[in-house]
């Protein structure tokens, strides 16, 4: 466990290798799983301002979904809140590119310039699941072992690349410049074995 400010840092983020491999998997994290992708309580105040401008990126399923249960939901498991699903299924936000690829239509706006909300950091930060340890009221980032992404551990190991490292630019968004630089700097002189 590694601590850089208020993170706790499992290993895990440092050993393990990860490179998403969207032609293997097809985005299966978009219709995999229980829940939608949470939300933090300043992203359902953005999704309210951009959702006018992501609404020509998203699908008809999506919309009825979103249109019949909000922009989001609230998960009494977790408690906290989520994007909707559709029929319990896919994410109301996922959309398919040319190929039959699942991909995040709020991040399909933001490619095309339409808003400067990338999507929710819970997806940007996959693999990697951020929560607040309550004991001792640190966040904690953990890394998420799930199936589908097993190609994508793969693609890693053979490009040698750390999961933090693939995360450079989420966990930037997420904790800053300085943060992520530090991490980097205490990950090689941990010298953790790759896994």
């Amino acid at each position: 466990m590694l601590m850089i400010g208020e993170v706790l840092i499992s290993d895990d983020v440092i050993r393990e290798q990860f490179l998403c491999n969207l032609t293997a998997c097809k985005g299966a994290c978009c219709w995999e799983g229980d829940l939608g992708a949470p939300l933090e309580p300043e992203e359902r105040y953005t999704l309210e301002q951009v959702f006018e401008e992501v609404r020509p990126f998203l699908r008809p399923h999506g919309l009825a979904t979103i249109e019949k249960e909000g922009l989001y939901t609230y998960d009494e498991g977790s408690g906290g809140y989520a994007t909707p699903l559709i029929d319990g299924g896919p994410c109301a936000f996922m959309v398919y590119d040319e190929k039959g690829i699942a991909k995040c239509g709020i991040e399909q706006a933001y490619h095309a310039g339409k808003t400067d909300f990338k999507k929710p950091i819970s997806c940007h930060l996959y693999p990697v699941r951020a929560s607040v340890d309550e004991r001792v009221g640190l966040q904690r980032l953990n890394y998420d072992r799930w199936e589908i992404c097993s190609a994508a551990c793969e693609l890693g190991k053979q490009h040698q690349l750390p999961v933090y490292r693939f995360l450079k630019e989420a966990l930037i968004r997420k904790f800053g410049e300085a943060f992520y630089e530090e991490l980097d700097a205490a990950a090689k002189n941990l010298s953790l074995p790759l896994r």
